[in-house]
């Protein structure tokens, strides 16, 4: 049985539990319960280029790329890592390291150049193509419907994903895919990371399409930091809910997949054992993985948010709710770092910015009294802290009943620097220790505290177009020679994995 209002009792009992798996060396898959899948993750802005090859329309990222001053190192994804073309050479890639799934998203624009309207078979033909490759090579897809590309027709038209109706633009594309691709496609996501292209995207303007209404903020030309967040949130699950229902009412019975999302969830450590830190941690949480998770199982926001977001937060009707509730079979989870939480006590920003940053009345970083909450990777936000993983799964057991899980992604990153070489590139200790010590508190969750835990997919098979970071992030278990016909060489940590996997 699931129940609403154990949130708080859940943190309380996972800090007294202090929970973490020790450092081993000698976890395997067949460490893991059999059927349990491995695999990598990708997206197609990410990984695909060829932008405008084959009939693919433009999208709110390739606009928002090129435009100065977006991306930190003034790149593009126009080529990426040209996977469009180089598929075949990249499933051989997983297939020699013995991975079971790849995951990758299905670019709309390439289905439906304006968003909507006429089918661009050229589109078609390649996932088609790259399907049926896939399954060839004894390698599932896994495949998001929706990861951040939004067909810039739907943008220009009637604002994409502030408006009722891209609820039914992308239910007739989800819908589309289903059709045309579910006889071979098993396990589809209908979003990824709903809450970070909501946030980046809608609140603090520093993702695709850019919309803020914060003081100072030199690039946002539009947006109201208070309320759009909160509304392209909720359009979100409610195409989500629709395309589901469609799903399985038209698609299922004779396709027999699962549908899911995949949520990004930072874990969030009380800074304190006080009363007040503790609930600000559960806020914290609240308004990043309930804000989605809580109305696909509950049928509602999570409490905090009704009180705290008040008038500006929309309210699903009784129909809405019954559409929501139970329309996930499986949880994805993407999940990297851990930050420290605590109560926002003065929150003077907030009050004025109204925003979902602030709204939650949590001050969250990976620091406390200055000292870092574990070793840094590349990225400014990650930090490694495995027992995280632990914690997190811990608590999705305990709130949501513990229902199937996916971590759809996990791992981290590296510089991009001239000053490395190649040669000291490929070696990834760094890499190899997180994802072993990751992998450690994951078989812990599952075999000591019971778990849901059915899959792990790494991020990520090969280094690629980090978004905002452009090309100064690395995190690929293959290092891509950006200078050389983006030649693909293994990391140290592909021979770990090729090691791990092989042991079963």
């Amino acid at each position: 049985m699931v129940l609403k209002g154990i949130a708080l009792p859940i943190i309380t009992l996972l800090l007294a539990l202090g929970i973490q798996a020790g450092f081993s060396q000698n976890i395997s898959k067949a460490s893991f319960p059999k059927g349990f899948i491995f695999g990598t993750a990708s997206s197609a802005f990410q990984y695909e280029g060829a932008v405008k090859e084959d009939g693919r329309g433009p999208t709110i990222w390739d606009t928002f790329s090129h435009t100065f001053g977006k991306i930190l190192d003034g790149s593009n994804a126009d080529v990426a890592v040209d996977q469009y073309h180089r598929y075949p050479e990249d499933i051989q890639l997983m297939k020699d390291m013995g991975m079971d799934a790849y995951r990758f998203s299905i670019a709309w624009s390439r289905i439906f150049p304006n968003g909507t309207g006429e089918i661009n078979q050229a589109g078609v033909d390649h996932y088609n193509n790259f399907i049926n490759a896939l399954l060839a090579a004894g390698i599932q897809p896994y495949v998001t419907l929706y990861h951040w590309d939004l067909p810039q027709a739907l943008e220009d038209k009637y604002n994409g994903w502030l408006d009722p109706q891209i609820i039914k633009d992308f239910a007739m594309y989800a819908e589309t895919c289903f059709k045309l691709f579910g006889d071979r496609v098993k396990y589809w996501m209908t979003f990824n990371e709903p809450d970070t292209f909501t946030v980046q995207g809608y609140d603090v303007g520093l993702q695709a399409p850019g919309r803020c209404s914060i003081v100072l903020h030199l690039f946002c030309k539009a947006g109201n930091s208070g309320t759009e967040p909160y509304i392209v949130a909720h359009n979100v699950l409610l195409s989500h809910a629709t395309a589901v229902d469609i799903y399985r009412k038209k698609y299922k019975a004779k396709q027999h997949g699962s549908v899911g999302v995949s949520f990004n969830v930072i874990w969030f450590e009380p800074e304190t054992n006080s009363t007040e830190d503790i609930e600000a941690a559960q806020r914290a949480q609240d308004f990043q993985l309930g804000w989605f998770l809580d109305p696909l199982m509950f049928g509602d926001y999570p409490s905090s948010m009704i009180t705290q977001v008040g008038s500006r937060l929309p309210r699903f009707t009784k129909a809405e709710s019954g559409l929501l509730k139970g329309s996930l079979d499986f949880v994805g989870i993407n999940h990297y770092t851990t930050f420290y939480a605590r109560e926002n006590k003065t929150n003077l920003i907030g009050s004025i910015l109204n925003d979902t940053v602030s709204d939650s009345g949590a001050f969250t970083l990976p620091f406390k009294h200055g000292k870092p909450i574990g070793d840094k990777a590349n990225s400014i936000w990650l930090y490694i802290v495995p027992r995280g993983m632990r914690s997190l799964m811990n608590y999705v057991k305990e709130k949501y009943g513990n229902p199937p899980v996916i971590v759809t992604e996990n791992g981290m990153d590296d510089p991009n620097s001239q000053f490395i070489s190649i040669k000291n590139a490929l070696k990834d200790e760094k890499r190899i220790k997180y994802l072993n010590d990751y992998l450690t508190n994951l078989l812990a969750a599952i075999k000591e505290d019971g778990c849901n835990v059915k899959g792990y997919f790494v991020w990520s098979l090969l280094d690629n177009w980090e978004w905002g970071a452009g090309y100064s992030s690395r995190f690929g278990l293959y290092f891509i020679d950006y200078k050389d016909n983006l030649k693909r060489y293994p990391k140290d940590s592909v021979k770990w994995f090729k090691n791990f996997l092989g042991s079963a």
